[in-house]
């Protein structure tokens, strides 16, 4: 027999302290006898795998071919057919289950830091536990045992505050526990070390084999068709007339299915099967592990546990445990076999010793407890460890539903229901952003709607992103982290000189850019290190890194007052800020101006000189983006600050993290409408600056070489001139409530306007800027943040944005009838802004209370300095299932619950700083 104190031993013969250490003779010394083998009753690999003939006939055609039979082919297929399509077929290579999915713990989790993933996760526990059984009569295998998060310090029990706060918007029961309460629960655990824990009771476990074959009863019962013993050879890709990119049909050994829609759920083998249609896929597969105990007295009915601190997972297996966790040095499956299927690696003693040392801190019992076997199977991961979900265009028609980063069980549910809306009405009903690969074609230099082509292409980037992904899986979420892989892929051209100068950059889309300021001077970011692993030398004396883990905390960081600084000086004096990474595109041609009166909800079609603040939206009036739009008249072919256009010209300025999708969205409804005009990326060619201040007409008065007084030089206006000698785009706009412009410059005259700009607003107190100002700032005037108080599922109605929407025009536009219908119908759901009295931080996610009720949660928040106050956004509904009127919002009392404690809270119907709109114009 093994013994986990043995495979301790095996795989670090030093001395160890006396808790681990055990008299026990190992069998070997390279680790433990342990069998490899899954711990459940039934797989379905006994029911006949690897037969040479496909289980059932292939039908000529679909509507939607599946390729996969884990846990998400099996979910995407069922809520296909679920949802009305008739002809949904599910190829699989081998058995159901075959690939990743048979071997996994199938834990589920009730509670993230993200209120969509939370909505997920209940929709899979609810199709497992309720909604499969009452259908097919089956039990899936669902054991609803609870679940608990354990805390080693106040940081890791805040970050479980949190989740319980917002656990209460969604009706997640939990609790916070002290270590007494902890042993009651759970008499087996060692509490000498707990700070606390978080206790959720209808937290479980889901068996694999018999979620997916109930999943493959019901399909198959609302008229799906599965077929296993079938690998895909081929998928066939046709060009329209357009030239676009159109799957055909798949290919098998045994036949072709002509279908206008692959889903890609292949797992680890998704890479594989995308390069068939010419689709990049950026996941890599990984070696992931848990060892199963032997029966252990007394922990029959425990919760399942998650020790984050010691990066080891609990899971009960009957009356043993199975455990496992996520190590710092996880081993890739560097060749990806084609034919693994059932299949199982050696398991790697030297890698999986920290998870049992941290198990038998936990549970000191496991420390003579024999390993009944060992399981190590491939997982795919992803560079941000989110999962790869939607249409990837550089072929039309081709989904992806995979990289799922070990918890394709507990988000297939939620997932599989969002894929199967989004192949059928062109997008999900969730935001979905997060998981959204959407890519367009890299041999084209055109970026994606997540990762940009320089990174999709990148192996080295993926590489890196993934291992730190995996390896910080069970870190603390602050809200301020940022990621040590994978970074200066992009620059833009003020990096250096704004590096020299003390700048702490943070990264979005691969970019670099400003996040604030330090005084102790340059901070770069230095290559990756792998935390130590694999040989490498950690680095020593990292600026950067520490000043990075001044971030760790769910207090004000020690920068704070670094951030006000560049705040006031911004509304005193005159601040700039490095905008450089933001999508600049145009839009041009003959039917340009079809194009954005169809897109863009705001009236656009004005005279050359005019920008406007606008959104565009989706067919259910959700708001996908929002941005200022520029018309402009044709200049120079070889410029990339005027160019040379036929027909009518846009110029298009969006925020860099969001950009790709942006260009994503705009890409498919012009392919959809097939309208002659010119999509245009000039992000990389342009800088952007923004100069923003009471004293920023008197500054840019000194470089521009035109009036910028009110009357000449207008709000919301743009022109070309020159700076410094070089010829710039100057828009008068805010992004901040202050008068300010910004400037569009070549980037090869960046450094040299940027030195023009701090030299003359040198005697007025100029000051560099970041991001982390530009938060504080905007929320502080009720600017919205696309992706944060403002997402696909929010509509401009809801979002207080109505003055984008030109229904008074007779312009049709894209979700133009979904916005009147609400209109008519009314508000069910408002977004609000919060103030309160007490400086307290908070970063979203916070439970809104109104009367003693909870209506909502925040989307986002931040500290206002000039009012001196913490801002919060949320949407609230009224309990009562009414509209929420302004008079409802008025009428309330309310508090923000942070971490389990509610501070008293005013809403505010107009922003709270500037209300009447006056700075941005030029009136102090």
């Amino acid at each position: 027999m093994s013994y986990v104190s043995c495979a301790l031993r095996a795989a670090a013969p030093r001395c160890l302290p006396t808790p681990w250490r055990s008299p026990r003779p190992f069998s070997s010394a390279t680790g433990p006898t342990a069998k490899k083998s899954v711990p459940y009753q039934k797989t379905l690999k006994e029911e006949g795998s690897g037969s040479g003939e496909p289980s059932r006939p292939l039908p000529p055609s679909a509507d939607v071919v599946v390729v996969g039979g884990g846990s998400l082919g099996c979910q995407t297929t069922y809520h296909l057919a679920k949802q009305g399509v008739s002809s949904v077929v599910l190829l699989e290579r081998d058995r159901l289950t075959s690939g990743t999915t048979w071997h996994t713990a199938g834990l589920l989790w009730q509670l993230r830091p993200s209120d969509v993933e939370v909505e997920l996760l209940a929709h899979t526990r609810d199709v497992v536990s309720r909604e499969l059984p009452a259908e097919t009569g089956l039990h899936t295998g669902w054991v609803e045992n609870g679940g608990l998060f354990i805390a080693s310090n106040k940081q890791r029990l805040d970050e479980y505050k949190r989740l319980m706060s917002l656990g209460k918007v969604y009706g997640v029961e939990s609790y916070v526990l002290t270590p007494s309460q902890t042993k009651d629960l759970y008499p087996l655990m060692n509490i000498d070390d707990l700070y606390g824990t978080l206790y959720v009771p209808k937290d479980g476990t889901m068996d694999p084999a018999g979620t997916c074959s109930t999943l493959a009863r019901a399909a198959t019962a609302r008229g799906a068709t599965i077929i296993e013993n079938c690998p895909v050879t081929g998928i066939q890709v046709r060009a329209d007339d357009f030239g676009v990119k159109r799957v055909y049909a798949v290919e098998t050994a045994h036949g072709t299915i002509q279908t206008p829609c692959v889903v890609n759920c292949a797992g680890v083998w998704a890479r594989a099967l995308g390069q068939l249609a010419g689709v990049h896929v950026p996941l890599v597969g990984m070696h992931h592990a848990y060892v199963v105990t032997e029966r252990i007295e007394g922990i029959q009915n425990m919760p399942n546990v998650r020790d984050h601190d010691a990066s080891v997972y609990l899971r009960l297996q009957g009356d043993a445990l199975s455990v496992g966790g996520y190590e710092s040095n996880p081993i890739f499956w560097e060749e990806v076999s084609e034919k693994f299927a059932f299949g199982l690696f050696d398991l790697n003693w030297d890698v999986f010793m920290q998870h049992i040392e941290g198990a038998i801190n936990r549970v000191p019992v496991l420390e003579k407890t024999g390993i009944k076997s060992t399981v190590c199977g491939p997982e795919s991961f992803t560079a941000d460890h989110k999962p790869l979900m939607g249409e990837a265009p550089e072929v039309r028609g081709f989904f992806l539903g995979c990289g799922f980063n070990s918890a394709g069980m507990m988000l297939g549910g939620g997932c599989g229901r969002e894929l199967a809306h989004w192949i059928i009405h062109g997008r999900p009903e969730k935001d979905m952003y997060g998981y959204d690969i959407r890519q367009l074609d890299a041999s084209l230099s055109l970026p994606s709607r997540r990762f940009h082509h320089s990174l999709t292409d990148n192996n080295r980037w993926i590489r890196e992103r993934s291992h730190e992904s995996y390896a910080k899986n069970y870190s603390v979420v602050f809200p301020h982290d940022e990621p040590l892989a994978g970074r200066n892929v992009r620059k833009d051209p003020l990096h250096e000189e704004l590096l020299q100068q003390g700048c702490v950059f943070q990264e979005r889309h691969g970019w670099e850019r400003p996040g604030w300021f330090s005084p102790g001077g340059a901070a770069p970011v230095l290559d990756y290190d792998y935390y130590g692993a694999y040989g490498h030398k950690r680095h020593r004396d990292y600026t950067y890194n520490r000043l990075l883990g001044d971030e760790y905390t769910f207090d004000f960081p020690p920068h704070h007052d670094i951030i006000k600084n560049e705040c006031l000086t911004c509304r005193n004096a005159l601040a700039l800020f490095d905008m450089s990474y933001f999508g600049k595109f145009y839009l041009v041609g003959p039917e340009a101006t079809k194009a954005a009166n169809w897109l863009f909800s705001a009236d656009v079609s004005k005279a050359p000189g005019s920008t406007v603040y606008t959104c565009m939206l989706n067919r259910r009036g959700g708001v996908e983006s929002d941005l200022t739009v520029s018309r402009i008249s044709p200049g120079d072919p070889a410029s990339s600050l005027a160019p040379a256009f036929e027909g009518d010209g846009y110029y298009l300025a969006i925020g860099g993290a969001v950009a790709q999708h942006n260009w994503s969205h705009i890409t498919a409804v012009l392919q959809d409408m097939k309208l002659q005009c010119q999509l245009l990326d000039c992000s990389e060619e342009l800088g952007m600056m923004s100069i923003q201040g009471p004293l920023s007409r008197v500054v840019l008065q000194e470089v521009l070489d035109t009036d910028l007084s009110n009357e000449a030089f207008p709000f919301s206006t743009h022109k070309l001139t020159t700076a410094a000698g070089c010829t710039v785009r100057a828009m008068r706009l805010s992004f901040v409530g202050e008068m300010g412009w910004e400037l569009h410059v070549p980037k090869a005259d960046c450094v040299k306007v940027y030195q023009a700009v701090m030299r003359a607003g040198a005697r007025h107190g100029i000051t560099n800027a970041g991001y982390r100002a530009i938060d504080s700032l905007s929320i502080e005037k009720g600017y919205r943040h696309w992706h944060a108080d403002l997402r696909p599922d929010d509509t401009p109605l809801e979002a207080g944005l109505a003055f984008t929407c030109k229904l008074k025009s007779g312009i049709p536009f894209l979700g133009r009838e979904a916005v009147e219908a609400q209109k008519a119908k009314g508000i069910f759901r408002r977004l609000v802004c919060f103030t309160t009295e007490e400086k307290v931080p908070m970063f979203g996610l916070e439970a809104v209370w109104r009367d003693g009720q909870v209506v909502g949660h925040i989307r986002r928040a931040d500290f206002g300095f000039a009012i001196d106050k913490t801002i919060a956004y949320g949407y609230i509904r009224d309990p009562r299932g009414g509209p929420v009127s302004l008079d409802f919002v008025k009428s309330g009392s309310y508090e923000l619950e942070r971490m389990g404690v509610s501070y008293p809270a005013r809403a505010h119907t107009k922003s709270p700083f500037d209300p009447d709109n006056k700075r941005v114009k030029g009136f102090y």
